[in-house]
Parts: C-alpha cells; structure tokens; sequence
C-alpha cells in the first residue's frame, strides 16, 4: 500500500493563522474523537498551545461504548489533564464544557472581578478534520451561531463566536500534519472520515479495517452481514460480504468499490455497533 498523505495548502495557512491567534486566547478546547483519541491528536498543535491550559473533549463519545472510553478517562486523570465527554449533536454537556473552561480559567476571571471588570473568556477551538468541533460550537450556542465580529488578525474561516455570557470561541478549520510517521494512526483517521476517501486506495484501506474488525471485533461482522461464520482472510471476508449484499455485477465479478464503501459507511454510521479503534498504550 502507498504512504497515506494528506496535507492541502490552506492546513500551512490555518496553521500559521492559529499560531498568531492564539496570542489572545485565554484556553484552549481541544476536541478530540472518542473512537481514535491518539490518532487525534495533532503533534503540530504542541507549537500552538505552549503553555495554555486546555480542555480536552473526547467528543462523539456516544459512538463508544463507556467501558471503552475509561481508559481514555483514566489516563488523562492521571496526567492531570482536564476533560469532559460529549456527544455535540445531542448537546447535553454544554453547561459542563462552559464550567470547564471557567474553572481553567478561574485565577484570571477572579483577578478582573477585584477590579471591577466584566472580562470574557476566549477559548480557541482545534481539532482535526470531521473531529465535531462546528456540532460542538453549535451546540454551546444552542444551535444559534453568533458572529462577534472580526478582530485584528483573524483570517477567513477563524471567527469570534460568542457561545454564552462572558465566552468567546475562535472557531478554526480541523488541521492535519504535514507527514504521518505511523501509518497506523494515518489509517484510524481514514477510518473516522478525517483524511479524504478520494485521497487513498478505499480497497486497500477496506482491507485493513476488516482485518482489525476480524481481530477484534468479528461479532459484529457476523451480526451486521448476517454471517453464520466468518471466512479467515480479510480479503474472503470482503468478498462474504460483498455477496451477503448482493454486491457482485456481470459475470458475477465483486464489486470491491462499492463493497468498501459500504463498510466504512456502515463503521462511521454505527452500523457495525460502538467501537473504539484505539486503547492507550
């Protein structure tokens, strides 16, 4: 298989812009998807954050299973690392994310209120692509997107959103890195939607998954396509299931595109039940 790469031009320039910004933010939310947390973390991102305090938000944590996420959990705790769970579509975490970010944020709120002065917190928002993070914003703003105005330095596709009284998001496009040294990590973000499906060989990344569902998941292969028993290579059990779903053209030739497409969806989708990609090491 050739090396995974995804990296477009406007990522060198929403990085650059980020960089800059970040200059007048208070925190940082830091969303990260809840089925490839390592995956999701983007090591480019370590120049930007520096010293800020940061808000972690294991995010879509509805696609997994609780027991699967603990680890996450734990490991963070133990890190010392501030974190919520969410599910942005369902929205029902904004009250805790907003406490979050004024617990993070409490020495400077407490130093203005001496003085007298009603200052908001601004909170810049990273994450990769397809990580949740315009649900997640919408989703603190009760679904009513408010633009603050644009401020010195603040680019085109970076904008001031206030989210409640007293919080200002920089809403930023999900960024990559230049060069996936670990091609797993590069696979668990096809898996999740984060790297362009067009950009890869989808027959080859199907393969993949379906050997990492075989290893650890293959009740749900077997309960999805209706498989009394799974066959014992990837590319056989990509072939049952391409002719459990009728997915075969003239000449009773597999239709490999439409099969692979159809298991990514159904991963992405749910379909295949919560599953997690990743535990930490």
């Amino acid at each position: 298989m050739g090396v995974i790469q995804w990296y477009p031009g406007h990522m060198t320039k929403a990085t650059r812009e980020m960089e800059e910004n970040v200059k007048k933010c208070d925190v940082i939310v830091y969303v990260l998807d809840s089925r490839a947390i390592s995956a999701c973390i983007n090591p480019k991102f370590d120049q930007i954050i520096k010293n800020k305090p940061v808000l972690y938000v294991f995010n879509k944590a509805d696609t997994v299973e609780p027991f699967m996420l603990k680890p996450w959990c734990d490991k963070f705790e133990k890190e010392g690392k501030t974190y919520v769970k969410a599910n942005s579509v369902a929205g029902k975490e904004s009250g805790l994310i907003v406490a979050k970010l004024k617990e993070l944020c409490f020495a400077k709120l407490e130093n203005y209120r001496k003085k007298g002065v009603n200052a908001s917190i601004r909170a810049m928002v990273l994450g990769i692509p397809n990580g949740g993070k315009s649900t997640l914003i919408n989703s603190l703003c009760s679904g009513k997107k408010t633009v603050t105005g644009d401020r010195p330095g603040v680019t085109k596709g970076q904008q001031w959103i206030a989210v409640s009284k007293g919080i200002d998001l920089l809403d930023t496009p999900g960024t990559l890195w230049p060069s996936f040294e670990d091609q797993e990590t590069a696979k668990h973000l096809v898996y999740i939607g984060s790297i362009k499906d067009d950009v890869v060989d989808k027959n080859e990344i199907c393969l993949f998954f379906l050997g990492f569902m075989q290893q650890h998941y293959p009740k749900n292969l077997c309960e999805r396509y209706n498989l009394s028993v799974l066959s014992e290579t990837p590319i056989e059990i990509y072939e049952q299931i391409a002719r459990a779903r009728g997915y075969v053209v003239r000449g009773g030739q597999i239709d490999y595109d439409r099969t692979a497409a159809a298991v990514l969806d159904d991963f992405r989708k749910q379909r295949l039940g919560k599953l997690i990609l990743e535990y930490p090491d």
